[in-house]
């Protein structure tokens, strides 16, 4: 049986999307990869992430990650001190080239920092609001709806799900888990399957100390060497591996094409499930290894 990988790149900031999406979209076509790119489709204010600051682990992943590199210091000053430029207005055409070239497209946030910071705790008319502003957005941009949404940081709240499915949304990757469900909240099922990222991404990788400085990408290629039959979903972002990782990323796809691997998106992906057979599941608060904050996690 041939594994499955698909491929899911979050597209966080201005920068990411005029600079990172090119370019791995170039990586993609030359192995014949298929990957579904998720836009941030509002203004881009990543300075306010400043208050993260006091998060535990935060600072520790900064150090390790060299933020200022990977984001540039102009895009830290976004909403902050300098005004945030909106992506969905001034990216229109680097996002329409990627649909032209045969990518799926969907989408990720409104304002990426807004709702990783705020959709946890938010009550239905903010969360309605904010999912709204971008399924509208994007749907300006591409003139066809959404069919996709990927949450910001992974985080979503109980309202999440049912208005992706009163959007008309028909899959969702909003979640860290180990296969695809279908999440249950208060006590229903929702039509919309969730596609959880079951990999850990190169950004919680990099120079965690239990890894004792092992090369990011040998340890993904040995983890999904242990059950080769098993399908994933990866999480990359146009700031990271369509920046300074780009190349560790092209090597990642080189030997996963090497072995058989299937590279797809996560249409293609969906298409595949037995959505009656899938799991019923919780969407909980959980955490992982090399990655601050709370997140939101496949339950029981």
């Amino acid at each position: 049986m041939t594994p499955t990988i698909a491929l899911k790149i979050d597209v966080d900031t201005f920068r990411g999307t005029r600079e990172g999406v090119p370019r791995l979209a170039q990586v993609l076509s030359q192995v014949d990869a298929r990957a579904t790119f998720l836009f941030s489709v509002g203004p881009d204010h990543t300075g306010r992430a400043i208050k993260r600051v006091f998060r535990p682990g935060f600072m520790g992943k900064v150090k390790r990650t060299s933020v200022v590199e990977h984001y540039g210091i102009k895009t830290l000053l976004y909403g902050v001190l300098l005004p945030g430029p909106h992506i969905g207005r001034r990216c229109r055409a680097f996002m329409q080239e990627v649909a032209r070239n045969g990518f799926e497209v969907g989408v990720h946030t409104y304002d990426h920092i807004k709702w990783q910071d705020g959709v946890a705790s938010a009550n239905e008319p903010w969360t309605r609001r904010e999912l709204t502003l971008a399924f509208e957005e994007f749907t300006q941009i591409f003139a066809h709806r959404p069919v996709v949404h990927g949450a910001a940081g992974w985080q979503v709240n109980s309202y999440v799900p049912g208005l992706e499915q009163e959007l008309g949304f028909r899959y969702a990757s909003d979640t860290r888990g180990v296969c695809p469900f279908i999440p249950v909240v208060a006590g229903t099922a929702v039509t919309v399957p969730q596609l959880p990222t079951t990999l850990p991404t190169l950004d919680e990788l990099i120079g965690r100390p239990d890894l004792d400085g092992g090369d990011p990408v040998d340890h993904l290629l040995a983890l999904t060497a242990e059950d080769v039959e098993r399908d994933h979903v990866f999480t990359l972002h146009a700031e990271l591996e369509g920046g300074a990782y780009l190349e560790s990323f092209a090597r990642l796809l080189r030997t996963w094409r090497a072995r058989g691997v299937h590279l797809t998106d996560l249409a293609t992906y969906a298409g595949t499930l037995d959505l009656e057979n899938l799991p019923r599941c919780k969407i909980v608060a959980g955490s992982v290894p090399g990655r601050s904050g709370i997140l939101a996690m496949q339950g029981q």
